[in-house]
């Protein structure tokens, strides 16, 4: 994909997040790597819903602008994107945004951790929350960085999600499926009066995580080593 079609996805990407209500008034940042140290970063301080190609910045990985719009400038998590990229060399893109459900359980201090909904199970596996950082600090980076090695999907505490991908659109799924997955469960334990849901068994657990090699699905499992042969 080259940079235009990128710029494009980016902005399509951000609309959908808007349209879904991930996002409110300048909420949420997508950023996606073009070579190596060069990625394109969604501007602060615009919603979603008015993302153009024009207005995306390309910046390096210290976040200094490289090109882009004069008076725009990135995001104040840039940081916590640069920090996927420098600690993952599979990371493409990387998505954040503030999911309703899924950032309700963040706020409640409840990780999505239970393996229950089987498409989860193999996309994403558990979804923890990581310590609470100051918007803008290295504190961000810092509190994500320690799970980055076995997870692609995250909750921040008291602030939202993150989800990387090897492309946008893996990134942008993995969102998608976090937030179904929260949903589901939220529904689940409100049928069940609080209690949790039902995970799958152990056994099958084996088997689904295993299907992840025959459909291709890249990046990290929190489960692989524990669940797969």
């Amino acid at each position: 994909m080259n940079e235009h079609e990128l710029r494009e996805l980016i902005c399509d990407i951000c609309n959908k997040m808007w349209q879904l209500g991930w996002v409110a008034a300048n909420d949420g940042n997508v950023t996606a790597k073009i070579s190596e140290n060069k990625f394109l970063a969604t501007p602060t301080g615009i919603s979603k819903s008015f993302i153009t190609p024009d207005k995306l910045l390309i910046v390096n990985e210290k976040g200094e602008i490289l090109e882009g719009v004069e008076g725009y400038q990135p995001s104040s998590e840039i940081k916590m994107h640069l920090r996927c990229y420098a600690e993952r060399e599979d990371v493409g893109a990387v998505v954040h945004a503030h999911p309703p459900t899924a950032t309700g359980f963040a706020l409640a201090q409840i990780p999505l951790d239970s393996y229950s909904l089987i498409e989860s199970a193999i996309t994403i596996g558990s979804v923890p929350i990581t310590p609470f950082g100051t918007p803008s600090t290295e504190e961000v980076p810092n509190a994500i960085a320690p799970y980055l090695s076995e997870h692609d999907v995250l909750l921040l505490e008291n602030h939202g999600a993150l989800s990387v991908g090897s492309d946008l659109v893996t990134a942008y799924y993995r969102m998608e499926t976090l937030e179904l997955c929260a949903k589901t469960i939220f529904v689940a334990r409100t049928l069940r009066n609080g209690q949790e849901e039902k995970e799958i068994p152990s056994d099958k657990l084996e088997t689904l995580i295993a299907m992840r090699e025959n459909y291709k699905i890249t990046g990290k499992h929190p489960g692989y080593k524990k669940y797969s042969k």
